[in-house]
């Protein structure tokens, strides 16, 4: 009953949020109450759901905290020149501009961290996509494929994670897989050409393009929040808090909270500036912390009534037996899709501990098919997932709905999943 329950919660999210006809919003809460409802579960589903939002509150406090102390430097103006740098490289060319957008997430995502890599990649890069007319969906999608892939890195939630559960160190888990990840990297860059020429085609090369037009673009959109006499202070700022966020010296919520009050009151000391500044993005904070919150509820009533859980061992009970010896390509093939359903927790403590006990009885390596994994569980595929609070953060700054992101970027994103199954198969990683 339960796992019926679980897949048919997930399945009517997914359809309710891919159709575009009910928010996101409102998906993430109504749909699982209705399922506990259903599941005789009444009693304690306000108890689940105060427990899904505890958990999430952290996160929803450093993103509400980070959007704010990003969205203030933006306006400050101390992107400007990297924005004129990157510019510069673009010569108003759509593929040249998805293929800088590329790179540059893949280098912000060295850090780790999907939020604050897409906090800065899209501030730096979306006054140069709208400048050049871009379709709204090519960035955060180039963004989301660049960044799920480099989410492989040790140091990324899902490595991470599966080390603990696997009790395994990088040169089991992670060394094996640097020619996939590798091959994966390729594939976006190929991926991100293509798109763009897709661009080309629709808008042509702008040799008119002026970089400059670009900086005073996001210079006009509020000249009453340019600091440029503060420009040096706010770029040690910024610098001081990356520092602090890739040395781990404080939990990120307060990182962000400090350099923001910081950033606020050096910048603008009198209140009516504080509280314009506030208002201006009052916006993106809302929809990204609703998003998070409403997230939290949703993965409390799924956990809560364990659904979850039942589904995992249902997902494992329903494979025939003639395939067995392809698990971990199936497990790499389906991980990317799985994304949409399962949070990082749910996955790589609760069903991948089922899927690799199922593999050695199988025969296969229990390292094997947790590498398969990796391949796109929360990887390729945590940009696109409702289940992130990261990919609010991505679509909320780009100003797309999460259907439409969805659909324009998950073929691509899929084939990123494809392309390193197929040479961690070739490598006999799996």
């Amino acid at each position: 009953m339960l796992t019926f329950l679980g897949f048919a919660t997930i399945v009517a999210f997914l359809a309710a949020t891919l159709s575009g006809r009910v928010s996101v919003l409102a998906a993430l809460v109504l749909i699982p109450l209705v399922a506990g409802l259903l599941g005789g579960f009444g009693a304690d589903l306000g108890q689940m759901m105060m427990d899904g939002i505890v958990k999430v509150a952290p996160t929803g406090i450093m993103i509400m905290f980070a959007v704010l102390f990003f969205g203030l430097m933006l306006g400050t103006g101390i992107f400007n020149p990297m924005i004129l740098g990157l510019a510069r490289l673009i010569h108003g060319d759509p593929v040249r501009l998805c293929l800088v957008t590329a790179a540059l997430a893949m280098l912000v995502a060295l850090d780790g961290d999907g939020a604050t890599t897409f906090l800065i990649t899209v501030t730096a890069m979306l006054p140069v996509h709208r400048a050049l007319k871009m379709n709204p969906l090519v960035l955060p999608g180039v963004v989301a494929l660049a960044a799920g892939v480099m989410n492989l890195l040790p140091w990324g939630g899902p490595t991470a994670r599966v080390m603990s559960l696997m009790a395994a160190d990088s040169a089991q888990v992670f060394q094996p897989l640097i020619v996939p990840l590798a091959a994966g990297i390729a594939w976006v860059f190929v991926a991100s050409a293509l798109i763009g020429l897709g661009e080309r085609r629709r808008l042509g090369v702008r040799r008119d393009f002026d970089a400059r037009g670009v900086v005073q673009i996001t210079s006009a959109e509020d000249e009453h929040a340019l600091r440029p006499n503060l420009f040096w202070f706010n770029v040690a700022l910024t610098l001081a808090v990356l520092a602090t966020l890739f040395l781990h010296l404080l939990p990120l919520a307060a990182i962000f909270i400090i350099a923001f009050c910081i950033a606020l009151v050096v910048n603008y000391p009198k209140w009516e500036d504080q509280k314009a500044r506030l208002t201006a993005h009052a916006d993106s904070v809302i929809v990204v912390t609703t998003m998070i919150f409403a997230a939290g509820i949703f993965t409390g009533i799924l956990g809560g009534t364990g659904m979850i859980d039942a589904m995992a061992q249902g997902f494992v009970a329903i494979m025939p037996e003639r395939m067995s010896g392809a698990l971990p390509q199936i497990v790499a093939v389906a991980s990317m899709p799985l994304s949409l359903a399962f949070t990082p927790d749910a996955f790589y403590f609760g069903i991948l501990p089922v899927l690799t006990a199922g593999g050695e009885a199988m025969g296969h390596e229990g390292l094997e098919v947790a590498r398969a994994a990796l391949l796109g569980q929360m990887t390729t595929g945590f940009p696109l997932s409702p289940l992130t609070a990261s990919t609010f953060i991505l679509i909320g700054l780009s100003g797309v709905s999460l259907g439409d992101h969805q659909r324009f970027i998950f073929k691509w994103a899929f084939m990123t999943t494809v392309a390193m199954t197929v040479v961690a198969t070739l490598t006999g990683v799996i």
